[in-house]
């Protein structure tokens, strides 16, 4: 296999002849007995022994745990990379997100529902990579998918944007009276203003409101 370009040496095919001598080795184990303890049969062992064969990776690992081993992922490094987050975030039918596509909150995808009202948002989606997305690109990748949090679903964030539109809305108000752009607000108060009144309020003076605003805020 040529060199990668980053130096990087290319690792050396796995010896499963020799990973089970040294299993048995360090657990004194003949290959019968070794057969019996990890659930296989002995032709199976002695002909994964001989190379002839390969063995299923939950049985190597029974294997590996006789002799107080396990088996492990490891980067060009040596380094221990672990599996991916059991917990990661699922779709509507409760199946994991393929592992090589990168999840994110369907808020973050409005525009893929905008034409699909007859489907309910799902709380997750995904992102596929781009054709010209390069290895460099990938090394900025999250190393695992999302993992699920409370507020995460449409209509909780769609609840939390408004109550900060409505904070920002109140603390902007209350600014105004003070610095006399507006009226009177009583005390305590709270802006009930829907949404529509901030995008006809360019900020120039006293607030403005909906024809049909129930609040109206700075009347006092």
């Amino acid at each position: 296999m040529p060199d990668s370009g980053d130096d990087r040496l290319v690792p050396e095919p796995f010896d499963l002849g020799g990973a089970l001598r040294r299993i048995r080795r360090l657990a004194d184990l003949s290959q019968r007995q070794l057969a019996e303890a990890a659930g296989l049969s002995v032709a199976a062992v002695a002909q994964a022994e001989t190379g002839s064969r390969g063995l299923p990776v939950a049985a190597l690992a029974r294997a590996a745990r006789l002799a107080g081993l396990r088996i492990a992922l490891v980067d060009a490094t040596g380094a221990e990379v672990s599996g991916m987050h059991p917990d990661a975030v699922r779709d509507q039918a409760g199946r994991r997100f393929p592992a090589h596509l990168d999840t994110v909150l369907s808020e973050e995808r409005s525009w893929r529902w905008a034409d699909r009202r007859d489907r309910s948002q799902p709380t997750y989606t995904f992102d596929r990579r781009s054709p010209w997305q390069g290895d460099r690109d990938l090394a900025d990748r999250p190393d695992d998918h999302l993992l699920p949090r409370p507020g995460d679903t449409p209509r909780e964030r769609a609840e939390a944007r408004k109550s900060e539109w409505r904070r920002r809305r109140q603390e902007e108000l209350r600014r105004r009276v003070e610095t006399g752009g507006g009226g009177h607000l009583p005390d305590p108060w709270t802006c009930t203003c829907p949404s529509v009144c901030d995008e006809l309020d360019d900020r120039s003076g006293p607030p403005v409101h909906a024809d049909d605003c129930p609040c109206r805020c700075d009347v006092g």
